[in-house]
């Protein structure tokens, strides 16, 4: 038990009822059927308190004492081939791995592929959702994005940033990519010790953390909220510009992440099987976030600077035709109020791109096999992937 007691603390504030009463959140309350109250709060609010501790133990018992790059290197020789049998490691590493190797009976498979097939076939726009409405909608919440400001991470600027969530985002989303030893799998272990490792720095480093305001550095509540950024969000966005799923593909999307988050230590009774519960508990994580504040507004800011600054693209006008892409996608994708509070720019005609999109998907969805949507969507994925590794390698 925590020794603060949590209450939905903005559940009466200006953007808290704007979100859900006329907003992007009432969209979202109305095509998942969700039925929102503060019912179920008390049992949610703990994991604002809790963290990762099978985690924040294998930090402490094997990377504390020993070279931070002979550890790491170790860890993805067990990421990869599992732990071999004549080696001694500490019992929270062996737990760590008997936990992560051990396939759970819940697991449906076919739902896996689903999920991943959905993710693939929207191709660009998946990206341009997961940049534009996500990410940047994620900077609105004050509190969750602390852990980047205490940690120093802003100064890695929003480039690095965006390579090392497009790298996560595309190798956990890909057919078999989270079979045991896979490179997906691979990379939910490895952000599941990241996190962990960044606990332990600000905890042992920072000594004004409000514990009571923020809850815990990355705390499990935050994860389930950054679980539904990357399902429940990442997919009202898509059917915002047009893209259309199965039921069984929306489905296997929170099936998908259900997994990626029980693998990155999220206790699996506070994972959601459907865009009903997501929202739900979506609901009720919100009405502990204040809005904007200026590391919010700096984050945003950063992120709309780094089209500007795109050393992919070769010449200038092409750096600002992208900038006028997101900034219209966001735009057309965020509350008015939520795009206004992160002081985003305006932009001439903002609806012409997300419209053209709108119109292009309808016509792909028409003629194009859903085959040869998850085969084009995947080759430009992977595409826009390697050069973003490129520049920032």
């Amino acid at each position: 038990m925590s020794k603060f007691e949590l209450t939905p603390r903005y559940k009466d504030a200006a953007h808290f009822k704007s979100y859900w009463e006329k907003g992007n959140g009432k969209n979202i309350i109305e095509w998942s059927h969700a039925e929102v109250n503060f019912e179920n709060f008390a049992k949610k609010s703990d994991l604002y308190y809790q963290v990762d501790d099978l985690g924040d133990q294998v930090i402490q018992d094997f990377y504390v004492n020993q070279p931070f790059h002979e550890v790491n290197q170790k860890i993805e020789n067990y990421i990869r081939n599992g732990i071999p049998k004549d080696e001694d490691v500490p019992e929270s590493v062996k737990s760590l791995f008997e936990f992560s190797e051990q396939v759970p009976e819940w697991l449906d498979h076919n739902l896996l592929k689903l999920g991943a097939e959905a993710c693939m076939k929207t191709g660009r726009d998946a990206l341009m959702s997961l940049r534009d409405y996500s990410l940047m909608g994620g900077y609105d919440y004050a509190y969750l994005n602390k852990p980047l400001v205490f940690t120093g991470a802003l100064k890695k600027g929003a480039l690095k940033r965006l390579s090392e969530t497009l790298d996560f985002w595309v190798n956990v989303t890909r057919s078999n990519a989270m079979e045991v030893h896979a490179k997906g799998y691979e990379f939910a272990i490895k952000t599941r010790l990241i996190h962990s490792y960044a606990r332990f720095h600000l905890k042992k480093y920072v000594k004004d953390w409000d514990y009571e305001k923020m809850g815990e550095p990355i705390n499990l509540w935050d994860m389930t909220a950054t679980s539904n950024g990357f399902s429940l969000v990442l997919l009202h966005g898509l059917k915002k510009l047009g893209n259309t799923f199965t039921e069984e593909e929306e489905l296997g999307m929170f099936h998908l992440w259900k997994y990626i988050s029980y693998l990155m230590g999220v206790p699996l009774e506070h994972l959601p099987d459907n865009k009903k519960e997501a929202t739900e508990s979506f609901y009720l994580w919100t009405s502990i976030q204040p809005p904007s504040d200026e590391d919010s507004v700096y984050l945003a800011q950063s992120l709309v600077k780094e089209s500007l600054e795109n050393p992919i693209l070769r010449y200038q006008y092409q750096r600002n035709f992208l900038n006028y892409i997101h900034i219209s996608s966001s735009k057309f994708l965020l509350d008015s109020a939520v795009f206004e509070r992160l002081k985003l720019p305006q932009v001439w005609n903002a609806n012409f791109i997300p419209k053209t999109l709108k119109l292009g998907n309808r016509v792909m969805q028409k003629y194009l096999s859903r085959e040869t949507q998850i085969k084009r969507g995947n080759k430009l994925q992977m595409h826009i992937l390697k050069q973003y590794i490129g520049i920032t390698n």
